[in-house]
């Protein structure tokens, strides 16, 4: 199988310092790929790159047979990928059904009309209660974003993702700040939603990487020094040393 997304030799520096060393992935479409090391990495940086946050010092970022770094994030998005952050980024303000509407507006191309509003629209509206459905908000979908527990503000964040119908969903910790059952709720969902799609994600709870992950990559100080099966990532010493330690 052809690779879906490539990095290309990728670098990344701030005023000087070196954040991205030379970072070289191939992702099969369809594969779930698990990007793990300690904090500073480099982890949320590539991920800002790979959905145009950032533009690389030097390298490319091929979707598709596509070169698509330094393009802005709002035209990756259209492209096919969609990210969640490390911290919830849903509008507190909105009810869910909303949060929802506006991703599902956005992909269909249609801006505010204060005259049409988009809940006259059966066809979207449809649309958003499936989403909301699927990660399991449906029954909230009037209530503000803002009176969502935590774990339910996760699970809005990744039915916003899922919203613009992704071809990849980039995950940035997703289970960060949750208690174990949510967690082991979250992994559900997760592997749920994400079924027929590319799925990158940052992760430090192991739990989560070797729940999901056909394959993980291992950044230590801004380069990659294993990518592999999650049986030969637990068991690779380098990895041992630098991140997951020997228990």
């Amino acid at each position: 199988m052809t690779a879906y997304l490539e990095i290309r030799d990728v670098h990344k520096d701030f005023s000087g310092l070196q954040v991205l060393t030379g970072i070289n992935l191939a992702i099969r479409e369809g594969e779930r790929h698990a990007l793990i090391g300690p904090n500073g990495a480099g982890k949320t940086t590539l991920f800002n790159i790979i959905s145009g946050k950032y533009r690389p010092s030097s390298g490319s970022i091929i979707f598709r047979g596509q070169e698509i770094a330094g393009k802005p994030p709002h035209v990756i998005n259209r492209i096919g990928m969609a990210r969640s952050f490390q911290i919830t980024n849903v509008f507190h303000e909105l009810t869910v059904f909303e949060n929802v509407m506006a991703g599902v507006r956005s992909r269909a191309g249609l801006r505010y009309n204060f005259f049409r509003r988009p809940e006259a629209n059966s066809y979207l509206v449809q649309k958003v209660e499936d989403i909301l459905k699927n990660v399991g908000l449906l029954d909230v979908k009037d209530i503000p974003a803002s009176a969502l527990s935590y774990g339910q503000q996760r699970a809005l964040e990744l039915g916003i993702a899922l919203s613009t119908e992704p071809e990849i969903i980039l995950l940035d910790e997703p289970t960060a700040g949750m208690t174990r059952e949510e967690t082991e709720q979250a992994i559900k969902l997760i592997d749920r939603v994400t079924k027929g799609r590319t799925l990158i994600i940052i992760e430090h709870d192991m739990d989560v990487v070797f729940s999901l992950a056909d394959i993980i990559s291992v950044l230590h100080y801004g380069t990659i020094i294993a990518s592999d099966v999650p049986e030969k990532i637990r068991t690779d010493q380098r990895v041992k040393d630098a991140y997951l330690g020997e228990g």
